[in-house]
């Protein structure tokens, strides 16, 4: 596999792709699978970095192998650090880059080949005063599962308020200095570390920019039970950083006072409040899922029917299952809080684009 792919990409040695001073961090962890569509997609960058930094923490699989494979198209550089949590390894890859413009994505993507050129050309470009330049991502669905779960939980452009905007570090760049000025990446969160870095570069005044020409490729998760662990994650670190106190209770009143009217109009079906109150529950849950459902509409064409019905039922159980684990996940993430000793940055109400809240 290894071969094949250097055998494949040796294309790409004689080009006419330009090079920025910019450095490429990623981190990694066990990625044979999704690590070289990624290397290929640097390759095929019309602007490529000066130099790849990949940091491992400890993969068990072929991933350093991989990696290694592609030092004579690139010019990688790996650092293998076993242990090292998501906000640790990129630290660390900050920390070894040799140039001022950080740029930062994940494995498990593939970049648009315009994704680095819009980037630097924010940063680096005639009249530039942004420090943080936010590119957006796309989802990449294999299968009719993963449309939904990428209509329902990802997105779309026009959901998007470049002014609040905050990137995730799956498409960003910016300037070291703006990374010194707040201490890097928070070593203490496990997850929502990317959230943290943005509101702690935003309290320090860094200038931010939404690129939405610079898009990555992301391939949403394809069970529920690989999502549930997803958003459980994401609303643990929400526990664990005091994020979204707001959102979080108006879930759980949500979940709290739904069941219970709909149990109380069931029990009291003649009474005369109990078809109103039946529905306006299902409206409400029809408002729940209604944008989730405004984006899936046009990514069913072309797919059989029986996929297409299959897409629309799984909205509102993915909304149902992305729930439940933000409810199970919050409050393990406060008592970390309340009990270890990681900081926050209190509260904070700026617009997120991961939909975790």
């Amino acid at each position: 596999m290894q071969m094949q792919t250097v055998q494949h990409d040796t294309r790409y040695r004689q080009d006419t792709h330009t090079q920025a001073d910019v450095s490429l961090v990623v981190t990694v962890r066990n990625e044979e699978h999704s690590i070289a569509p990624l290397m290929d997609s640097i390759l095929a960058q019309t602007v490529r970095p000066a130099e790849v930094i990949i940091v491992d923490g400890g993969s068990t699989d072929r991933t350093p192998h991989i990696v290694r494979a592609y030092s004579d198209l690139l010019p990688v550089k790996l650092i293998e650090k076993p242990g090292a949590n998501i906000s640790e390894g990129r630290n660390e890859g900050i920390r070894a880059a040799s140039h001022d413009i950080i740029a930062v994505t994940d494995a498990g993507v593939r970049l648009d080949p315009h994704w680095l050129e819009a980037l630097v050309k924010t940063l680096s470009g005639e009249g530039s005063c942004a420090d943080v330049a936010g590119g957006f991502f796309l989802p990449d669905p294999h299968s009719p599962f993963e449309v939904a779960m990428g209509a329902t939980v990802l997105p779309a452009l026009e959901d998007v308020h470049p002014d609040t905007f905050l990137p995730s570090s799956r498409s960003v760049a910016f300037r070291r200095t703006a990374w010194a000025a707040v201490g890097g990446y928070p070593e203490w969160l496990d997850y929502c570390e990317d959230l943290v870095f943005n509101l702690r570069l935003k309290q320090n005044g860094c200038r931010f920019r939404f690129v939405p020409q610079a898009v990555v490729y992301f391939r949403p998760r394809s069970t529920l039970r690989a999502f549930f662990v997803q958003y459980y994650r994401y609303a643990r670190g929400d526990g664990k950083a005091d994020l979204w106190r707001g959102r979080h209770a108006i879930r759980y009143t949500a979940y709290t006072l739904g069941p219970l009217l709909a149990l109380l109009a069931w029990r009291h079906r003649t009474s005369h409040w109990a078809r109103p109150t039946a529905a306006l529950l299902l409206l409400a849950g029809a408002a729940y899922c209604r944008r989730p459902y405004m984006r899936l509409w046009p990514r069913l064409r072309g797919m059989p029917l029986p996929a297409r019905l299959y897409a629309l039922a799984l909205v509102p159980l993915i909304r149902l299952v992305g729930d439940v684990a933000k409810m199970v996940g919050y409050p393990v993430g406060v008592w970390w809080r309340l009990t270890g000793p990681g900081p926050g940055p209190g509260p904070q109400k700026p617009q997120t684009e991961t939909g975790s809240s």
